[in-house]
């Protein structure tokens, strides 16, 4: 019976349902992304001012009517005992109007009350905990999105996605504790103010002397438990992240025959954690240590005075009941919250450095009000520009470019020339110190990143792939293309002939990081997504350097297919690459000091007529 209950419940919310659990977020999905709060309460206020006011102001009434039922639970035990009293000496009815069954039925109806009113809390959690996860998950991911290509070099990829796990599941923690643990001990302490007023106003006094010491003490080593339980998350991402670069490498690692070292390596990490994890805990025990005194203290002026008192007949045996079992509650009560301060200030200390991590101002952003780019034709240009990395090294100084539209475009020179910053310029991955970068006339610091990149279609040297299914990875710039159309761009890639041997054909899985793809598939699958794109302006970065020749050969053809009508830029260190386009830049030392066609450039005799005869079949020569 119990199981058929159960699963009728599971059908009435339907937790299966995905397409339920992904509209009750669609709300969040629309909206662009907003600055996170840097610090953990006002991000975790941001949350519940802004979508759970509702729900959470319902728990919280939940459990104070509950706490607040609970504490009188000592009260009713005191008219118990007094009942009885009265009726062993021949007196069934308390001065109350109530015999003994009454108060009885009062104390059943107490523990009913304060359990109803704890499965209410419950059941309102049940649709606002998960759901305050997901959001802080998707406000942290949204943010760390925007983060310039810098801040994800300079930044582990592994401890990145860690800290938006561990932050979302610590905010979660730190509203649980507060709306639970912290609402109860602060009722419990103001009811039972109330109810000791009722024995005798000395108990109140020693109850709220003994409160304002606590909290002040408290408060205090509250703040250094803080800062050391931020420590202790800094190192317990750094290490981490070593980890996870480590796993990532491990073919490296074993083909240079670096385990021992690794380990060495990554021992020196864990050691800092693990004294940090030492001194917090240390720390916490010293906190416990006063905690426990101080409850101790508490717990035994109040039960000494109210048994001194019941001995001298100035109290009766009910009274003495209230202060006692009251006491015992409250000690309970705060030593329970005290063991959640461990927790409470390790998830402080995680959600802190969580958010100091991703709440990073974004490096580029959108200028106010800026509109999208309205691509006309594709001609780019760069005036002036000026651009260093923050180390102070120097790629541009005073650059001057000008690309017609639809103008294919090859950038060679030896690394370090500059070719991929300017890619990267062009894309707006970096802002110029000084200058401007236009397309068909509009500076792109001024239009919006989101159309930039609508603009531009590249094929990277390493190109990305999710972990998901090769159609997938193809329709990305399009998601609603066919599978008519997916699967041309495939053919005219190349990459449809290795995808349909594979069993589960356009349905593949293809690993992290296309780990079950040769690299040749890899671009080829990159080289199918831009076609598929179909973006006025192409970028190709070494498009086909992990493929043979005979690939090559027939992906130039699908390549020059995409290119008619488009302005092309085109990297390579590959010369036969670019032997077709029409104009050659070569770049050194951040300026073009060469340029003209492939036939203008050989003519002229200079670097680039170099670089060419120094290639044996298209590359460059080990050392020149």
């Amino acid at each position: 019976m119990f199981s058929a209950l159960l699963r009728a419940s599971m059908r009435a919310v339907r937790i299966d349902d995905q397409a339920i659990q992904d509209r009750d977020f669609a709300w969040e999905d629309q909206e662009a992304p907003r600055p996170l709060p840097s610090k953990p309460f006002a991000f975790l206020w941001g949350l519940v001012r802004e979508k759970f006011a509702g729900r959470l102001t319902l728990m919280v009434l939940a459990v104070t009517i509950g706490q607040a039922i609970e504490a009188f639970e000592p009260y009713a035990l005191k008219a118990v005992v007094d009942a009885l009293t009265a009726a062993t000496g021949g007196d069934a009815v308390t001065p109350h109007g109530l015999g003994v069954g009454g108060w009885f039925l009062l104390l059943l109806l107490i523990w009913l009350g304060s359990m109803g009113m704890y499965r209410v809390y419950q059941i309102v959690d049940i649709y606002t905990s998960p759901s305050i996860r997901a959001l802080a998950q998707k406000r942290m991911f949204s943010w760390l999105l925007g983060h310039s290509p810098r801040y994800f070099q300079d930044n582990f990829a592994g401890k990145l996605g860690q800290k938006v796990k561990q932050g979302a599941n610590a905010a979660l923690s730190l509203i649980e504790i507060l709306m639970w643990d912290v609402i109860r001990v602060a009722v419990l302490l103001v009811v039972a103010l109330g109810l000791l007023w009722t024995a005798a106003p000395l108990f109140s006094a020693v109850l709220a002397g003994w409160m304002l010491v606590y909290v002040l003490v408290s408060g205090w080593l509250a703040r250094h438990c803080f800062h050391l339980s931020e420590v202790m998350s800094e190192a317990v991402s750094t290490s981490s992240g070593r980890i996870i670069d480590a796993i990532t490498n491990a073919d490296l690692i074993r083909g240079f025959a670096r385990t021992a070292f690794e380990r060495s390596f990554l021992g020196h990490y864990l050691n800092a954690e693990r004294f940090r994890s030492r001194r917090l805990r240390w720390f916490l025990v010293m906190m416990r240590l006063f905690q426990m005194f101080s409850i101790m203290a508490l717990l035994a002026v109040l039960v000494w005075v109210a048994i001194t008192r019941t001995m001298a007949g100035v109290m009766s045996v009910g009274e003495f009941t209230l202060v006692f079992t009251l006491a015992f509650q409250i000690s309970n009560t705060v030593w329970h919250l005290s063991d959640r301060m461990l927790s409470f200030f390790e998830e402080l200390g995680t959600l802190a450095e969580a958010l100091d991590l991703v709440s990073a101002p974004h490096e580029i952003t959108d200028t106010v009000g800026a509109p999208p780019l309205r691509l006309r034709a594709g001609g780019i240009e760069l005036r002036e520009v000026h651009f260093h990395f923050p180390d102070g090294t120097k790629v541009f100084d005073g650059l001057n470019l000008s690309i017609a539209p639809g103008e294919k475009v090859g950038l060679v020179g030896r690394s370090g020339a500059g070719k991929s910053t300017l890619v990267k310029l062009i894309r707006r991955q970096f802002d110029p110190q000084y200058g401007r970068v236009l397309i068909d006339g509009q500076d792109i610091a001024h239009v919006t990143l989101e159309s930039l990149n609508s603009a531009i279609a590249e094929v990277p040297q390493q190109p990305g792939v999710f972990h998901r299914t090769v159609g997938e990875n193809i329709s990305y710039g399009r998601p609603n293309a066919t599978q008519a159309e997916v699967e041309e761009a495939a053919r005219k890639a190349h990459a449809h002939e290795f995808i349909i041997r594979r069993p589960t054909g356009y349905d593949t899985i293809v690993g992290e990081q296309g780990v079950k793809l040769s690299g040749g598939e890899r671009q080829r699958v990159a080289i199918a997504r831009a076609l598929l794109k179909d973006s006025p302006i192409l970028i190709l970065d070494e498009a086909t350097s992990a493929l043979d020749s005979e690939s090559e050969h027939l992906i130039q053809e699908a390549l020059w297919t995409l290119m008619e009508g488009r302005t092309v830029i085109a990297i390579a260190h590959r010369l036969s690459t670019v032997t077709e386009m029409d104009r050659i830049l070569y770049l050194e030392g951040g300026q073009v000091v060469e340029q003209g066609s492939h036939a203008d450039l050989l003519a002229l005799g200079g670097r680039y007529a170099q670089l060419w005869h120094r290639q044996s079949g298209g590359f460059l020569a080990a050392a020149e």
